[in-house]
C-alpha cells in the first residue's frame, strides 16, 4: 500500500486553530452555539476544538457526540453487523446552532445520516458542518463543508486516514494511501 503524508505534528496543530478562530468569528460568545461531533472519528476533533475554544474564551463550550450508524443508507446492506458507538448529547439543540464536526468529507453520505440522527434531539437554528479534510471529487451526495481544514484530491481507491496523538500515536498526522 503507497501512503502519502499531507500534514503532521506543528502543521496539524496550527490547522486545528485556524479551524477553531474560525468558529470565534462565526459564533462568538458561542451563547447559542453548541459542537457534535460524529462518531467515531469526529470525536476527537471535536475534543480538540472544544479544548482550544475554551482556552482562547476561557469558558465552557457544549460539546457532544453522535452515532449514526442506525441512520446509514448502507446499514443493511453489509455482510456483518456494524458495531454501534455512543451518543451523548447532554442538551437541547433545539433553535441552537449546530456545528458538526467529522475528520473526513468523503461521500457526504455520513453527513446526510447525521442530519436524520440529529432531529431526535430537536429542531436546531442552523447546522454547518467542519471537516478537518475534505475529500475532492469523490462526493455521492451535494454536501459542502463550511470549514475546511484541509482539501485533498483524492480517487475512490484511496484513503485517508488521520492518526491524533491521544490514539497513542508518535504525532498528529493525516495521510492519504492507496487501498488497491
Amino acid at each position: 500500500m503507497q501512503e502519502r503524508l499531507i500534514l503532521e505534528g506543528e502543521l496539524f496543530e496550527v490547522l486545528i486553530r485556524r479551524l477553531a478562530q474560525q468558529l470565534i468569528e462565526n459564533h462568538y460568545p458561542f451563547d447559542q452555539t453548541v459542537l457534535i461531533g460524529l462518531q467515531p472519528r469526529g470525536i476527537d476533533l471535536a475534543r480538540r476544538l472544544k479544548s482550544v475554544l475554551e482556552s482562547e474564551l476561557d469558558r465552557e463550550i457544549p460539546m457532544g457526540q453522535l452515532d449514526v450508524t442506525f441512520y446509514r443508507d448502507d446499514f443493511r446492506r453489509r455482510d456483518s453487523p456494524i458495531q454501534a458507538n455512543k451518543t451523548d448529547i447532554p442538551f437541547i439543540i433545539e433553535d441552537k446552532k449546530v456545528v458538526l464536526i467529522d475528520d473526513v468529507l468523503y461521500t457526504g453520505r455520513t453527513v446526510r445520516a447525521a442530519l436524520d440522527a440529529m432531529l431526535a434531539f430537536g429542531r436546531p437554528l442552523k447546522v454547518e458542518l467542519l471537516t478537518l479534510v475534505d475529500r475532492k471529487y469523490v462526493r455521492d451526495l451535494p454536501v459542502m463543508a463550511n470549514y475546511v481544514g484541509r482539501e485533498v484530491n483524492t480517487l475512490k481507491s484511496q484513503h485517508v486516514e488521520v492518526e491524533w496523538k491521544e490514539n497513542g500515536f508518535e504525532l498528529d498526522r493525516i495521510w492519504l494511501k492507496n487501498i488497491n
